[in-house]
């Protein structure tokens, strides 16, 4: 085979530029919070229109708000050079964490948006070759550039919507004694509906920090949580776009429905962080807490939008110290904030209304499962919340880095005391050592791995009682009830059974 790729960075060579740049959300200025910040989008158009002596097809393929092709337009326009002529094309990128090549190669579509001119239509049909040699006529998809950029926003925003229902359903069940997920099963049956994105979670995952040494020696833990964000590959900062785009349209109702999509994922992380801190007696503080994932979904290290950044923040706040284990989050991506803090007052209401100075074990960092990022992670602002009220963190991720975990930890949003920080928190590479002596474990990510774990023995490692608070839904609850372990999960209450223990030898035989 001959090599097709290749690295390079003569931008005048080809006849078709990609650019694939970051465009983060606005941390200043107008629309701070929810704005797009175009910035290298703009400094990619200066670049090309700088170095290009001959015509190009530009296609913007960052996630963009409507529009941004004409600013490109434009920038291009104004620095065009004799003779050189541009065509800006919107071919907006469907990737998801821990998939993305799969689903180059195997997309479910492919949107071609460009202008409805002859020479518009004619750069849309050059693209559309280039797809052509790996994907199906009938899913290329062109269109004009401002549907092609909407809807990219459009289908973002319509997943976050399902997640903000089910999870709205799950206070419902949890306070009617129904089952979250025997509701959305039935609803998933029905045709019109579909049963994808119908599992209620915390959302994202919190924030925690890992100690990569593997003999240190940890404070007890309390608690263990397991984090695994729904939401996945769904950006919150997409449906905040969409927000500030109508609002700018002067559409405030329509801006009002999309930002309820986001107020109800905030309040059911906040939810859950408010269950661990109830179960541990009232009170994190000082309390050693295991987080289990980071990422915002199994299989990837991808932690943006993650809801265990809130909950770690929200347990932080309660001056929780975590304990954060997750298979791919690395540590420089971990922190964020809120449906994390209802998770985290969870937590605070099942420890007795206090975490101070009680050991809450962390499990999962990152965004979602199989991956270290933990940009956006829910586990993140649970962390926060639980320090906050002073508990203590162990906090365990396959993938995340102590590194990413302390970075995301002591970001200013998170935190304004580091140092507070990195006395609350403590990174493990062992998910076992991070759940030893905790008060509570909190499962933050959808590992797989945290499914097959010996949780007798993380249960006999843990002070009594042993709370152990599921984010993501993905634990044998009644097997673990068994074991003696009190669980709480996201949709539906648990009622443990009376366990029967020898405290004594058996009489010999």
């Amino acid at each position: 085979m001959t090599a097709n790729i290749y690295s390079s960075v003569q931008i005048n060579t080809p006849s078709k530029i990609f650019i694939c740049v970051n465009t983060p959300t606005k941390n200043y200025g107008v629309g701070k919070g929810r704005a797009a910040d175009l910035k290298y989008i703009e400094s990619a158009a200066r670049m090309i229109a700088t170095v290009s002596t001959k015509s190009k097809i530009v296609v913007e393929k960052s996630t963009v708000p409507v529009k941004a092709a004409e600013s490109i337009a434009n920038i291009l326009k104004a620095n065009v050079k004799p003779g050189v002529k541009y065509q800006v094309l919107s071919n907006p990128e469907f990737l998801a964490e821990g998939t993305a090549v799969k689903d180059l190669l195997q997309p479910d579509r492919v949107l071609i948006g460009g202008d409805q001119t002859p020479e518009g239509h004619e750069a849309i049909q050059a693209l559309c070759w280039v797809y052509g040699h790996w994907v199906s006529k009938d899913r290329i998809i062109t269109m004009n550039t401002w549907s092609s950029e909407l809807s990219k926003l459009a289908a973002n925003a319509f997943l976050a919507q399902r997640i903000s229902s089910i999870n709205a359903m799950s206070a419902i069940c949890e306070s009617t004694g129904a089952d979250v997920t025997e509701v959305a099963h039935a609803v998933g049956m029905d045709t019109r509906i579909g049963n994808k994105f119908l599992k209620a979670s915390v959302g994202k995952c919190p924030v925690v920090v890992i100690d990569t040494r593997m003999n240190s020696k940890l404070k007890k833990i309390s608690v263990m949580v397991v984090f695994q964000d729904l939401v996945a590959a769904v950006s919150q900062k997409d449906v905040l776009n969409l927000v500030y785009l109508c609002e700018c349209l002067n559409l405030p109702e329509v801006a009002e429905y999309w930002q309820q999509v986001i107020n109800i994922n905030d309040y059911q992380r906040r939810r859950f962080a408010n269950k661990i801190i109830e179960c541990l007696f009232n009170t994190v503080t000082n309390k050693n807490i295991a987080i289990f994932g980071f990422a915002f979904k199994k299989d990837t290290g991808d932690t943006r939008e993650s809801a265990a950044i809130y909950i770690c923040k929200y347990l932080m706040d309660e001056g929780a110290k975590l304990h954060i284990y997750d298979p791919k989050v690395e540590e420089k991506q971990l922190i964020t904030d809120y449906q994390r803090r209802r998770f985290a007052n969870k937590i605070i209401e099942c420890l007795f209304i206090t975490v101070t100075n009680k050991n809450i074990a962390i499990f999962g960092f990152a965004f979602k499962k199989d991956t270290g990022d933990t940009r956006e992670s829910a586990a993140i602002y649970i962390c926060k919340y639980l320090m906050d009220e002073g508990a203590k963190l162990h906090i365990y991720d396959p993938k995340v880095e102590e590194k990413q975990l302390i970075t995301e930890l002591t970001h200013p949003a998170i935190s304004d005391d580091p140092s507070r920080v990195k006395e609350l928190v403590t990174i493990h590479k062992d998910p076992y050592k991070a759940a030893e002596n905790t008060h509570a474990l909190v499962v933050c990510t959808e590992w797989d791995e945290f499914i097959n774990y010996d949780y007798e023995k993380i249960y006999g490692s843990m002070l009594k009682p042993a709370f152990l608070f599921d984010g993501r839904i993905i634990l044998d609850h009644q097997k673990l009830m068994g074991l003696g372990f009190n669980v709480i999960t996201i949709g539906k209450r648990l009622q443990r059974p009376n366990v029967h223990r020898p405290y004594a030898p058996a009489p010999a035989q």
